[in-house]
C-alpha cells in the first residue's frame, strides 16, 4: 500500500526520475536482494518507493518503531509487513532477523545505513553519514546481494523546521523541484564486518553521486524551460 500510495503522490509533487546501471529480464533488484539508500530527509522513503515500484519493486522497509506509532501510517506499516527497528534498545537485533527472515522469502529489503536523519536545516544535499553496522551484519548473515541506491532532491520537498517542512510539501505541486533515484550494480559485501561496512558506504556515495548528476542536469534544463 505504501509503495502504491508512493507511485502516486511523489510525481505530483516533483519531476521523478530514475536510472539504473543493471538491466536484465528482473530488473536492478532481484528477489531477495538487500537495497542499502542514502537518508537526508522526511519525503526520501516516498521518493525511493516510487522509484522502485516504476521497476517492479516494492520492498519491505527497516525503519525507527516510533513510526508504528502514527495514525494512519502504523497501520499501513503493519499490513505491508515493514520492520520496526527499537534502536537503542535489546530489541533492536531483532529486526534484522525479521529482516532475514523477509529475504529468505524472496522480498527485497529496503534498508538505510545512516540509520538516521541528518541534523542540518538547509534544503541541499550531501553525500550519506558514516554508516552503521546493520547493513553489513545482515548481508553477512543471508548472503543477499546488496543494491547500492542513490537519492537526490527529497531535501527540496522537506528539510529543515516543521513549518518549513509543511510548506515545503504544500508548495511542492507549484515549484516541482527535480527528484532522482539512480541504482548500482548489486554487489556482495566481504565477510569482515568493518570493511563491509566501509564498501557499502563507498557503493552509495558513488550512486548518490550519480543521482545527484542528475538532478543538477535536469534542474538546469528546468531552469531554461521556464
Amino acid at each position: 500500500m505504501l509503495s502504491t500510495i508512493a507511485a502516486v503522490l511523489v510525481p505530483a509533487l516533483g519531476r521523478l526520475s530514475v536510472t539504473s546501471e543493471t538491466a536484465g529480464p528482473v530488473g536492478p533488484v532481484g528477489p531477495g536482494s538487500i537495497v542499502a539508500a542514502n537518508h537526508s530527509s522526511l519525503a526520501d522513503p516516498g521518493v525511493v518507493l516510487a522509484a522502485l515500484r516504476r521497476l517492479g519493486t516494492e520492498p519491505v522497509v527497516m525503519a525507527a518503531a516510533g513510526l508504528w506509532r502514527v495514525p494512519v501510517l502504523g497501520g499501513a506499516l503493519r499490513a505491508g509487513g515493514h520492520i520496526p527497528v527499537h534502536r537503542g534498545t535489546t530489541r533492536a537485533a531483532g529486526a534484522l532477523d525479521t529482516a532475514a527472515a523477509a529475504l529468505a522469502a524472496g522480498r527485497v529489503v529496503l534498508i538505510y545505513g545512516e540509520g538516521g536523519l541528518p541534523r542540518r536545516r538547509d534544503s541541499r544535499d550531501a553525500e550519506p553519514r558514516a554508516f552503521r553496522t546493520g547493513l553489513a551484519r545482515l548481508a553477512a548473515a543471508t548472503g543477499a546481494p546488496v543494491v547500492p541506491l542513490g537519492q537526490c532532491g527529497a531535501r527540496r520537498l522537506s528539510s529543515g523546521s516543521t513549518a518549513k517542512q509543511l510548506a515545503g510539501f504544500a508548495t511542492a505541486p507549484l515549484r516541482r523541484p527535480t527528484l532522482h533515484v539512480h541504482l548500482g550494480a548489486p554487489l556482495h559485501l566481504p565477510g569482515d564486518i568493518p570493511e563491509a561496512t566501509a564498501a557499502a558506504h563507498r557503493a552509495v556515495t558513488a550512486a548518490w553521486r550519480t543521482a545527484e548528476q542528475h538532478c543538477g542536469r535536469r534542474g538546469r534544463r528546468g531552469v531554461g524551460a521556464a
